[in-house]
């Protein structure tokens, strides 16, 4: 018995030994990892910068013009991704006037004036929001040890908004060309020295485009059976291709389409996705509709620093359909004066100002509007737009002094009901408000005001919807409900009573 204790009790001293000795290796190797992490540059890094993500402004290097050692393509995209990251800290900085990350991307003496300005502007109350949108690089001097490099940026587009006491002060887009030091430090390159070299306030010169609006009349168009999810794994092009000859056969001849920001991969459009559009496109343009697109659906960010990523996700899609024929305008973004108590009216405007700027010099042909919820918004922007389009679905009996009222004051750009409607359903939710018969004489009596009035019109929408997302109004009933029953074809596929005037009282 004895002899089988002490057996037991070397056994338990064993696997004792045995655990202290794995506790020991297990933390001698976290901290051998621990120490080793500094030579991954990613955790380095304070603010883990991820500029695939969140910062990509247009960047153009010129070719000619360096003098010293000859430098590598990978050697320039290293001094690219160093500079805009930069770029990127310090405007992060200046917003949230911290320090942080400052240190990796600019060297002890450059840091100085930057820690400067932080403190001043935090005793003062005063944070910028910044971001460039365009820069243009060239490397003037690369040194003969590889540690030091002169850079060139001209005419580099910046815009920025300064608060004070978390007020707007002031609000600039300026086109400025600067020059740069940058050192080799630590595996990445640091800014050494930087001056301002020259800076004028940003011109967008206006480009005369061709205008279509006058006799359109349109409709708001998504499948039926993939609303707001018309470029997903369900896209038919056979059943575009039908709904567009029923459009066509109802005498009309335009549709507004959607696309939606995520869905398209946001910063990094996604190929089958551009595919997909140019298949609807080109459809469209077999049945001679007109196309308008409104991009950015879905998106509601307008945050300064996303621009980029904005910036990228329009320049694709626009530049890739610039030429295509059915194209009749752009369409900035679908309401965005919902998002003002959200996001700032200031944001948002100073947002949709920089888009249509964007697109305007991307395509010098094609209008460019923006699809206000009401006719109180529509005047916001009027100077930049080409056309003013705005939605209706207040009281019908105040459509038409509405209407004039805007005319009035707009009175050199063609404007546009790009949406208007009544729903049909009158269920649980909505007991004897709706009905085919009030859809019906709805749609009567609007076509007689938008006919003696001459009013190019776009109407929400084809179809009834058997399911409205949670994304488009929420979850609660007697908001999506009624939503499911805006169509002229119900969703057994029959002509509702509405049909009828779907084109003309």
């Amino acid at each position: 018995m004895v002899k089988r204790n002490k057996q037991i009790l070397r056994g338990v001293l064993m696997l004792t030994y045995l655990a202290i000795i794995a506790v020991l290796l297990f933390l001698v190797s976290s901290l051998y990892s621990f120490l080793n992490t500094g030579a991954d540059r990613s955790k380095m890094l304070h603010t883990e910068v991820k500029k695939v993500e969140q910062y990509l402004p247009k960047v153009t290097w010129k070719d000619d013009g360096n003098e010293g050692r000859k430098i590598s393509a990978q050697k320039i995209a290293a001094v690219q991704n160093d500079y805009l990251d930069a770029w990127y800290v310090k405007q992060i900085a200046y917003k949230t006037n911290t320090r942080v990350g400052i240190e990796d991307y600019f060297t002890k003496s450059a840091r100085k004036n930057i820690y400067a300005n932080l403190d001043y502007n935090k005793l003062n109350k005063t944070s910028i929001e910044a971001t460039t949108l365009e820069h243009n690089l060239d490397i003037e001097f690369f040194s003969e040890d590889g540690q030091l490099i002169v850079l060139k940026d001209t005419n580099a587009i910046e815009y920025k908004k300064v608060f004070k006491d978390e007020k707007l002060i002031l609000e600039t887009t300026e086109v400025t060309s600067y020059k740069y030091v940058l050192l080799l430090e630590d595996g990445f390159w640091r800014v050494r020295h930087m001056v301002k070299e020259a800076s004028e306030n940003f011109k967008n010169t206006p480009v005369k485009r061709s205008l279509e609006f006058a006799d359109i009349k349109g409709i708001n168009y998504y499948p039926q059976a993939t609303p707001w999810n018309m470029y997903g794994d369900e896209f038919d092009i056979d059943i575009i291709k039908n709904d567009f000859k029923i459009i066509k056969e109802a005498a009309l001849n335009s549709i507004r389409i959607f696309v939606p920001y995520e869905d398209f991969g946001k910063a990094n459009v996604k190929p089958e996705k551009l595919e997909k559009l140019k298949k609807v496109l080109d459809t469209a343009l077999a049945e001679n509709l007109k196309v308008v697109v409104t991009l950015f659906d879905f998106y509601g960010n307008y945050d300064v620093l996303d621009w980029t990523l904005n910036q990228r996700h329009a320049e694709k899609i626009v530049e890739t359909f610039k030429e295509h024929e059915a194209i009749l305008a752009w369409d900035v973004k679908n309401e965005p004066n919902l998002d003002f108590n959200s996001r700032g009216k200031e944001n948002v405007t100073a947002w949709l100002d920089f888009m249509i700027i964007l697109i305007k010099n991307i395509d010098k042909k094609h209008p460019v509007t923006i699809g206000w919820s009401n006719t109180k918004s529509a005047t916001i922007l009027k100077d930049k737009v080409d056309v003013v389009s705005f939605h209706y679905y207040e009281d019908l009996l105040n459509f038409e002094d509405e209407y004039l009222a805007l005319k009035e004051e707009i009175k050199d750009k063609p404007i546009v009901l790009q949406e208007f409607g009544l729903s049909s359903y009158g269920g649980f939710w909505r007991p004897f408000v709706g009905s085919e018969e009030k859809q019906a004489n709805y749609y009567k009596e609007i076509q007689k005001v938008l006919t003696k009035n001459s009013v190019p019109f776009m109407s929400w929408t084809l179809y009834d919807f058997d399911v409205v997302p949670k994304e488009v109004l929420g979850r609660l009933p007697w908001r999506t409900n009624p939503q499911k029953k805006f169509g002229f074809i119900n969703n057994k596929g029959g002509k509702k009573l509405s049909y009828k005037y779907i084109s003309k009282e």
